[in-house]
């Protein structure tokens, strides 16, 4: 179901419709404004500009991040293979344990 939400970027006022819940819109329009009204403060510059520079400055972010996110990712896959390879010795450790338990036992018996 799509959703309207009307936002003020720059002064502007824009309506969208998005399958997203309308606070997510919103907040992601104030976080449009207050990087566009960053790059306005900075000089003259005019506002078609600025949504460029915005939009890079954005991408940008968004492109480092998914880096950061495929390292975490890739750290975590590391994490969980060790893990499993410290589970695969330690069945086999209990596997040996158990044996020499009963050759123990057999011994024990003689």
């Amino acid at each position: 179901m799509e959703n309207s939400v009307s936002v003020s970027i720059c002064g502007m006022k824009y309506t969208f419709l998005s399958e997203e819940n309308p606070s997510y819109m919103e907040k992601v329009a104030a976080l449009v404004d207050v990087k566009m009204e960053e790059i306005l403060s900075g000089g003259k510059i005019n506002q078609m500009d600025a949504a460029i520079l915005t939009a890079v400055n954005l991408a940008d972010e968004m492109i480092k991040q998914q880096g950061n996110a495929e390292n975490l990712r890739a750290q975590l896959k590391g994490y969980l293979d060790e893990a499993n390879k410290a589970k695969a010795e330690l069945s086999e450790s209990k596997r040996e344990i158990f044996k020499l338990q009963q050759q123990i036992q057999k011994l024990e018996k003689k």
